[in-house]
């Protein structure tokens, strides 16, 4: 306890300026790379977000400390067009207009030589799509301390961390809070069938834990998430008030790692417990229990001028509502990708959700894209429907839809 009181203490009082700074102030960022003095294809697989090479997992693994301290500061923005096969003309969504969807500001860097951070803070115009109307909010958040043991025989990375959505910690970007995905401002795979690792405590919960990564091979972590509300309510966005959960919920996940030349590849496990209250508004109600089991996969070859990522996760959810009812979820993402020259590449992406209520939600997202400047990306998706029954329209195919994207970031 006297070895791990320092470090923890470290990392309480540094996210205590950060997070009041993020509410101050109403993928990979380029800061890191300024920080690092390396190119963005260093970190992120053909240099496209949000795929991580074998260094970009070390620099997260590591706190964020690689490099020089630097200006933190980086901003991000999406224009996007969203094309609805079968629109509703009253949803400015759906009519492929070209908006202004949504701007961050992260503050994210080197902080002391074993502390850093990864802060985001987002506007967006949802629900005042086609205005520059909208609200900001906290997003994304992972302050990190960490530490190295190295010798001739051995190599332990070690470390603390304090993080707003389960998920958002994982070094392999292969879990739901990052992957398989697709670029913000995107429609995706619809809802209703979603586990609550997927999306359901995002932003909404305050998570405490400690992880290890042994010789480049094993990966250990866990967890522990509160309900983000008192001192940690500053990590939270609030969007349709505060989800309350019960206690400390507990997040493990187990990786296998190897690398040999231009190739490495990734077996994971995770699982997530969580009681959540019945009645949001009565935090004396019983609770909903949610327990995810989730395995996932990644490949990756790396080598000028090609670039291939493969992922594939499954999570398993079962559900014991207070009422006496049972659920059960099923939510399967896989995607390919691939990069020439860290300037062209295509991806495809399968989705299927399902649950045990009969909502559906399963199809293709093809996507094209154009990467002329580091900090710039143009896009082209269709996501083809099979099922939707989440969807607007009772034919599935009446959903596809096409959308255009232009990134950039600074």
């Amino acid at each position: 306890m006297r070895l791990l009181f320092p470090p923890l203490r470290g990392l309480l009082l540094a996210a205590l300026p950060v997070a009041l700074l993020v509410a101050s102030n109403a993928h990979a960022v380029p800061s890191f790379a300024r920080q690092t003095g390396q190119n963005c294809v260093a970190c992120h697989a053909g240099g496209q977000f949000p795929e991580l090479t074998p260094y970009g997992r070390m620099f997260k693994l590591t706190g964020y400390t690689i490099g020089q301290r630097t200006l933190p500061l980086s901003v991000m923005a999406v224009v996007n067009a969203n094309k609805v096969k079968v629109d509703d003309p009253a949803d400015k969504t759906t009519t492929g207009a070209l908006t202004f969807a949504t701007a961050s500001v992260f503050l994210a860097g080197k902080i002391s030589d074993n502390i850093g951070a990864f802060t985001q803070v987002t506007f967006d115009t949802t629900p005042n799509i086609g205005t520059f109307s909208g609200r900001s909010h906290p997003d994304n958040m992972d302050i990190r301390y960490a530490d190295r043991l190295i010798d001739d025989n051995s190599d332990l990375i070690y470390g603390l961390m304090l993080n707003n959505n389960p998920g958002v910690q994982d070094v392999f970007h292969s879990v739901p809070a990052w992957g398989p995905a697709t670029v913000p401002g995107s429609t995706g795979a619809g809802a209703g069938a979603a586990p609550i690792l997927d999306g359901g405590l995002g932003q909404q919960a305050a998570g405490i834990g400690a992880y290890a990564y042994w010789n480049r091979t094993l990966y250990a972590e866990i967890t522990g998430y509160k309900t983000g509300d008192g001192v940690f309510s500053i990590l939270t966005h609030g969007n349709g008030g505060q989800t309350y959960i019960k206690g400390t919920n507990p997040y493990v996940r187990l990786a296998l790692t190897k690398e040999w030349g231009p190739h490495n590849v990734m077996l994971g496990l995770t699982h997530f417990d969580v009681r959540q209250y019945s009645d949001q508004t009565d935090l004396t109600s019983p609770t909903d229990h949610y327990r995810d089991n989730g395995i996932d996969a990644q490949y990756q070859y790396l080598l000028d001028p090609y670039t291939v990522t493969a992922t594939v996760a499954r999570i398993h959810e079962n559900i014991d509502y207070a009422a006496g009812n049972s659920d059960t979820v099923n939510s399967l993402r896989a995607k390919a990708s691939f990069t020439y020259q860290a300037k062209y590449g295509a991806t495809l992406s399968y989705f299927s959700l399902t649950n045990t209520l009969g909502e559906e939600s399963k199809g293709w997202t093809p996507e094209v894209f154009w990467t002329p400047l580091q900090n710039v990306r143009l896009g082209l998706q269709y996501t083809l429907f099979n099922k939707d029954q989440a969807g607007a329209n009772p034919n599935a195919r009446d959903n596809n839809t096409l959308f255009f994207y232009v990134w950039g970031a600074y």
